[in-house]
Order: structure tokens, then C-alpha cells, then sequence
């Protein structure tokens, strides 16, 4: 095929192939696949910064008017890879497919040469990359500000089943859509001493590092903007001591570049150390301070009074990670700007919103009072002065000793600490949750006391993903169908999905979808028989859990109820099996030992179940490693049957129950998060839901549950975990699962013994469903036509309206 010279296509070859030889440096004669990639995203960037610079020249404009910007401090941002998703964006996926083509180039094989970036590990950071984009496709001014991880949290390698951590290698080959801005960098103090002087204090850090910023664009849906993602890299004064050097001292002499880079290497480091929780605390005041820092310097060189940093400016902490932010701003302020307390503390309110993710104490970060004060002394003076105002405030409300101690910025039983958690939420005008029970138990829990203080700071904003990479990109087949059934309104807005409910009971819509799925399912086949060597039914029932890898998330209630199946199956080969494919993936923490025994244990299950004839191929157990957002694409399209079934009350709201609904996938889960919602979205009818809920998980824990009562009375259950502890799945160590489940019978404070026959009840359930295919597909249809309200698009509108106040 050639391309017609006037042809975007043609200009866009003519582009790669100029991009190729003066930058990459390459003929194409000569030229390897590696080569070709940079130059295609290299000329992807080229077109893309000029809407860039335009996007921004227009918010200089408008700031000039009164308009504001949004800065979103994240310490993840798991935005995958780029490639697709920008084209996409600007329109030009046809385009480079036939530049490509004229040099016998396949697209899609140049895209897996891209790496997935090692920004974040979970929901939190997928979330801020939905965000992101979303934030560019409404138009709204935004910068993200992060970590430019060096290594990521780790590549995830199962050896003998068990997780083996690896540094990501994401940026061996250079990464092309950065932007190195060296111009600005900000020193960031540790340690030292605050001196009194004449009319203020100074601190005197003992020790600075260099922060320096590298930019990547983020581009909207069609193009319509293009914003910053802002991540800091971290560099010493003196890289090398030269005199050391040359005395022979070779290690040393880089001592203090190694202490620097060691804040942007690792996303995480494990903090069962006194090091390791030290240089959490850095990381997250390196970022915070570099991020204000930039925000400040903008915006008084634009609007030249640092008082009016609330008109123009609105900083979001996206979780507690950040949350030093707040001590940080009234430094600046007071301290570099020379405002009194009262006015930076007005200021500060007024700029900040604070997000909460999660309910689990140990992430709503506590520091040692010592550390915290050892290392930022200053921000422990203002901490104490934010606490003093504060406690005040409590008092003249009328509040008792027990919720001024429970306000307090400083917990002082025990080891002294600071609650992050608290100071991000006194310092904000604005402290939402991310779906309806997650808020509700925010007022009710964690943030009892300070929501009685404060009872309008607190409000619900639910979280959505992004359609353009959840479904239009990562489901191309799918998206298909729909436009023909509906035509194109969806692109645009997604809740114009609900005009697929009047075709719900469509023969032949169903057959379509269910044929793309089918498609979904072989090619996800052959990329775990890649990875694992394990082959795959495609006409099984793919029944799918990945997520981060934690006890409330409960897969080791999958795992138990697995264990349970393959007993049943393996006892009455009579029965109609509806054959399955049991999917897991996901990462444990480093040092969280009882995660890294569940992914031992569902690759021990694997083993046994995948090599018993008995069971007659009706049952198979994969895990897939190395879950990231590349292979969230593969399988979420992939999908018959969702598994959300975390302890009701502990899932703050989760995402990846809204992309495989978006997908077609039914759902099983509990009442916990976001399941609430898009269980209200689809009906009751299309979502299979067990267990117990909140309330009922709170008041067992305060009734004295005794976990062994209800064991004894499921047959099923005892037997799975019989099998289990007794070494059944670990031959090789007999007592390898026996403390995982003693942990089950003498308290089950995860509530998998009292949720596991609902949990079986259920699956047999989908069972009997599978076996309607009709009636499973128009269930399908009815969850991709109902959960379009669940758009990041939707959440940042509400943000904008109600937190935000940008227009």
C-alpha cells in the first residue's frame, strides 16, 4: 500500500522517518524495532507539545481573569504505557498504523516494546493517572506531582510459587516522552536546627538535596488539552567528593548521591526498619516540599501576591502520603513570605483538599514523634502550634477528654506520634471519601470526633475510571459493537451507554458480545500459556481476581472456596460442572509475610488442581505474575466473572469492579465500597452479592465472635481447611498454611469463615446462570449499560464543582 502524499498518514511518515534519522540517529535501512518505537513516539510528542504549549498559554490567560489550577500531589501514578493511549486521544491510531505499515511495521508489536512506567502498585495510583486524564479531556488546568521512580516497588517473579522482588528495569532504554526541567529544581532540608531571630525563626537544615523535575504530557480525550505530570528526581549538592576520591575513599566520595537517590529509586520501601521508615518519611517530604515549592514560585511569579495563592490555586492530597503538604505551605508562608500565623493557616484551608483512600490505621501514617522532629524540626514546631489552635477549637465546642485525645495531631499513648491523617485534615477545606459507605464510615470511624468538630468538611465524591483506556482502548472489539448498536454518543459520555438497555434481551447483540469476549479469552490464553505454560479453556468461565495483594481484599476466601470446589468435583464427577478458570494476580508488600503465603498458597492449589486427571479439565488455577495495568488490558476484556470481595467496611471503593462491569463481566462481591453503587446502577438482579455487611462485620468483632462455632457447622468449609493446614497443597512442608489457618479459627477478623457459605451459595448461583448463556449475556449487557456513571469524567466534574470551585 502507498500512502497518498497528502494524507495524514503520509505526514505523519515522513515525520517518523525524519525523527528517526536526526534524533534517534538511526537509517531505516539499519534501523531495529527499539529504534522505530522512540521515533514513533517521538513524533507523537512533536504534535502533541504544540497543543501543549497552546493549553498552557491559555491558562496563563484565563489565570489572568480569576481562573484557577488544580495540583494533585499523588505518591503513585500507575499510568501504564503512553503509546496507545495518546494516539487514541489525538485521533491519529489509523494514522500510525498506515506509517507504520509503509516499512512493514506492526503497531501493536511496536506497543509491547514499550515498558508499563513503575509509578505506582495499585488502585490509588491507577486512580490518579484516571484522574489525570480526565482532568485534560474537561479542560481543566492541572499539574500532577509525584516521585520519578528509578525502580518502581519491584518486578514480581514467582520462583517455586513463591514472590521473588526484582528492581523494574522501566527505564533501561531512556524514557521518550520526558522532559527534563532542570530549571526547576528546589533544595529540600533535612535535619538541623531552628534558630530564633529578631523578628521570626529560621531553620538551618544539616542537610539539602536537589530536586529537580522531568515532564511528561498528559493528553485529553480528542485532544481538547494537554496538561503536566510533574515527577522530581533527586540529586545531591556534591555528587562526588572529589578530594575523597582521589584519597582513595571511592565509596564514600558518592556517599551523599547515594543517600539522595536512594529517595527516588523505590516506591515503598519496605518500613519494618527503623532505615526503611525514615526514608518513607523523606520520601514523602521531598515530593511535598519540592511540589509547594513549584506551586508558590508560579504563582507569584504570575500573580505576584502570594495572599491570593487560594484564588488561582487548588492543591488536592490524593491520600494521607502527602499530607505533610499542610505543615509545609505554613512554612513557606510564614517563614520565606513573612505572613503571620493566623493568615497562612486561612490560606492554607482554603487551598487544600485532602482525599482519604482507606480506613486501615496503618495507612493513615502515624510517625514517631522523635523521627518527625528529628528530621523536620521546623514542621514540628508549626505541627504543634496547628495543635495548640486546634485543641482550642475542640474545647470551645464542648467536646470531652476522650475526642480532644482523638483529635489530637499528636497521639500520646504509648510512643508519642504524629497522625498525618488528622493534620491533613484540619489543614483542608475540604476531606472527602471515594463511594457513599466509605464516607459514611469516615464520619462514623476513623474521623468520628473530627467530623463532629467539623461536620460539613467531610463529603463523598465516588470514584470513576477513565472509558478512553478501560474500554474504547484496552476493548477495541467491544467498543465496536456498541457504536453499531448505538451509535457514537458514548465516546464522548458514557452514561449514553443506557440506551443498551432497551437491546439487553437482543439475540444478536448478545451473540456479538459474547463472540468478542470469546476473542478476549483466547488471546488472553495464549499470554498465560506464554507466561506460566498453563493452557487455558476459553470456554471455561473466566473467574477472575487481581488486585493488590492484602487479607481484607480475602483471597484467601477464593483460594478456601476453590479448595472447596475442587473437593465437590473431585466427590460427585456425576454433577454438571460448569468448567472454570480461577485467574489470580496481583503483588504482596515486601514485608507483609501473610500476603506472600496467599500467593504461595494459590500457586501450591494450582499445581495440585492443574495435574489431577480427576477433575477432568473442569477446574484450572493460574496465577498470572506481574500484575500491572498492561495486563489489567489483556484480562479485564477477558473476563466472565469479577471477585470483589473484600470484609464489607474495609474497602474504601476500588476500581476494578467498575472496568470489569464497563467490559461485561458480572460480578461477585460483597457489600464494601463502590460494589454498593454499581450494584444500585445495575440492579439487584445483574450483580451477585453475599455476606455480611458493615455493620454487621463491626458489631461481630464487638459481640465476641467465635469463628470456630461457625466452622463447625459448614461441612465444606472444615473440610477445605482441614486439607489446607494439614499439608494437602504443600507436601513438601506439611505446616506451612497451619498458622494462615489457626488465624481463620481462633478469630477470622477478616470474616472469612462467617462470609463462606453465602460466598459458596453464591457461586453456585453464577453456576446455574452460565448454564443460560442467553440470559447470562442480557445481565452482561445490562452492567456495560449501566455503569457509565462510574467515569473518572463524572468524579472530576464533582471535584471541580464542589471542592475545587474551578469553572
Amino acid at each position: 500500500m502507498t500512502l497518498d502524499p497528502a494524507s495524514p498518514a503520509a505526514e505523519l511518515d515522513e515525520l517518523i522517518l525524519d525523527v528517526l534519522r536526526h534524533r534517534v540517529g538511526k537509517d531505516e535501512l539499519a534501523a531495529k524495532p527499539h529504534d522505530w518505537f522512540n521515533a514513533a513516539v517521538l513524533a507523537l510528542r512533536d504534535k502533541i507539545i504544540d497543543r501543549w504549549i497552546e493549553s498552557t498559554r491559555r491558562t496563563y490567560e484565563a489565570q489572568g481573569m480569576g481562573g484557577k489550577r488544580v495540583y494533585y500531589l499523588s505518591l503513585e501514578f500507575l499510568i501504564g504505557r503512553l503509546l496507545r493511549d495518546a494516539m487514541s486521544n489525538m485521533g491519529l491510531t489509523r494514522d500510525m498504523e498506515n506509517a507504520l505499515r509503509e516499512h512493514g511495521l506492526d503497531l501493536a508489536r511496536l506497543e509491547e516494546l514499550e515498558p508499563d512506567a513503575a509509578l505506582g502498585n495499585g488502585g490509588l495510583g491507577r486512580l490518579a493517572a484516571c484522574f489525570m486524564e480526565s482532568l485534560a479531556t474537561l479542560d481543566i488546568p492541572a499539574y500532577g506531582y509525584g516521585i520519578r521512580y528509578v525502580n518502581g516497588m519491584f518486578r514480581q517473579r514467582i520462583v517455586d510459587g513463591w514472590q521473588v522482588e526484582r528492581p523494574e528495569t522501566w527505564l533501561a532504554h531512556g524514557n521518550p516522552w520526558e522532559f527534563d526541567r532542570r530549571e526547576s529544581a528546589y533544595l529540600i532540608g533535612f535535619g538541623g536546627e531552628v534558630v530564633e531571630l529578631g523578628d521570626g525563626v529560621e531553620w538551618r537544615p544539616a542537610e539539602q538535596i536537589e530536586a529537580s523535575a522531568v515532564d511528561t504530557p498528559v493528553v485529553g480525550w480528542r485532544g481538547k488539552r494537554v496538561n503536566t505530570l510533574r515527577l522530581w528526581t533527586a540529586s545531591a549538592l556534591e555528587p562526588l567528593k572529589l578530594d575523597a576520591f582521589n584519597a582513595g575513599d571511592h565509596v564514600g566520595a558518592m556517599a551523599d548521591e547515594v543517600r539522595a537517590d536512594a529517595l527516588v529509586r523505590v516506591l515503598y520501601p519496605a518500613d519494618s526498619n527503623a532505615a526503611g521508615l525514615e526514608l518513607r518519611l523523606r520520601q514523602e517530604y521531598f515530593f511535598s516540599s519540592a511540589s509547594i515549592q513549584d506551586i508558590i514560585r508560579r504563582h507569584v511569579q504570575h500573580q505576584g501576591d502570594v495572599r491570593t495563592l487560594p484564588d488561582h490555586a487548588a492543591i488536592q492530597l490524593n491520600d494521607t502520603h502527602p499530607s505533610v503538604a499542610v505543615a509545609e505551605l505554613m512554612r513557606l508562608l510564614i517563614d520565606d513570605h513573612g505572613l503571620d500565623f493566623s493568615e497562612a493557616w486561612d490560606i492554607t484551608r482554603k487551598t487544600i483538599g485532602y482525599t482519604n483512600h482507606t480506613l486501615l490505621p496503618e495507612a493513615l501514617e502515624a510517625w514517631p514523634l522523635p523521627l518527625f522532629e528529628r528530621l523536620l524540626p521546623r514542621h514540628m514546631q508549626i505541627i504543634y502550634a496547628i495543635n495548640t489552635l486546634v485543641l482550642r477549637e475542640a474545647r470551645r465546642a464542648g467536646l470531652d477528654d476522650p475526642a480532644v485525645s482523638a483529635i489530637s495531631l499528636i497521639d500520646e499513648g504509648g510512643e508519642r506520634r504524629v497522625r498525618m491523617a488528622n493534620l491533613a485534615f484540619v489543614g483542608a477545606h475540604s476531606v472527602n471519601g471515594v463511594a457513599a459507605l466509605h464516607t459514611e464510615l469516615m464520619k462514623s470511624t476513623v474521623f468520628a470526633d473530627l467530623h463532629r468538630l467539623y461536620p460539613t468538611r467531610i463529603n463523598n465524591k465516588t470514584n470513576g475510571v477513565t472509558p478512553r483506556r478501560w474500554l474504547q482502548q484496552c476493548n477495541p472489539g467491544l467498543t465496536a459493537v456498541i457504536r453499531d448498536a448505538i451509535g457514537d454518543a458514548f465516546l464522548d459520555d458514557t452514561e449514553q451507554l443506557t440506551a443498551l438497555n432497551a437491546l439487553a434481551d437482543d439475540a444478536a447483540l448478545g451473540e456479538r458480545i459474547a463472540q468478542v469476549k470469546r476473542d478476549n479469552k483466547v488471546a488472553l490464553a495464549a499470554h498465560v500459556k506464554a507466561l506460566t505454560g498453563i493452557r487455558l479453556d476459553a470456554d471455561a468461565m473466566f473467574d477472575v481476581q487481581i488486585k493488590r495483594i492484602h487479607e481484607y481484599k480475602r483471597q484467601l476466601l477464593n483460594l478456601i472456596e476453590t479448595v472447596a470446589l475442587y473437593d465437590q468435583i473431585r466427590s460427585h464427577p456425576e454433577r454438571d460442572w460448569v468448567p472454570r478458570v480461577k485467574i489470580f494476580g496481583g503483588k504482596a508488600a515486601p514485608s507483609y509475610d501473610n500476603a506472600k503465603l496467599i500467593i504461595k498458597l494459590a500457586n501450591d492449589i494450582a499445581r495440585r488442581v492443574n495435574s489431577d486427571p480427576s477433575v477432568g479439565g473442569l477446574l484450572k488455577v493460574v496465577f498470572v505474575p506481574n500484575y500491572n495495568v498492561s495486563l489489567a488490558e489483556r484480562i479485564i476484556p477477558a473476563t466472565d466473572l469479577s471477585e470483589q470481595i473484600s470484609t464489607a467496611g474495609m474497602e474504601a471503593s476500588g476500581t476494578g469492579n467498575m472496568k470489569f462491569a464497563l467490559n461485561g463481566a458480572l460480578t461477585i462481591g460483597t457489600l464494601d465500597g463502590a460494589n454498593i453503587e454499581i450494584k444500585d446502577r445495575v440492579g439487584d438482579d445483574n450483580i451477585f452479592i453475599f455476606g455480611l455487611t458493615a455493620d454487621e462485620v463491626m458489631a461481630k468483632r464487638a459481640d465476641g465472635y467465635k469463628p470456630g462455632d461457625v466452622i463447625e457447622r459448614s461441612r465444606e468449609l472444615q473440610q477445605a481447611l482441614s486439607a489446607i493446614a494439614s499439608g494437602v497443597f504443600s507436601p513438601d512442608d506439611p505446616d506451612r498454611y497451619a498458622g494462615l489457618i489457626s488465624g481463620i479459627r481462633e478469630s477470622d477478623w477478616f470474616m472469612l469463615a462467617a462470609d463462606f457459605d453465602g460466598y459458596a451459595a453464591a457461586q453456585r448461583q453464577v453456576d446455574a446462570l452460565w448454564a443460560d448463556p442467553a440470559a447470562w449475556r442480557s445481565k452482561a449487557i445490562r452492567n456495560i449499560a449501566n455503569v457509565g456513571w462510574f467515569s473518572s469524567d463524572r468524579t472530576i466534574g464533582e471535584y471541580a464543582r464542589e471542592i475545587w470551585g474551578v469553572k
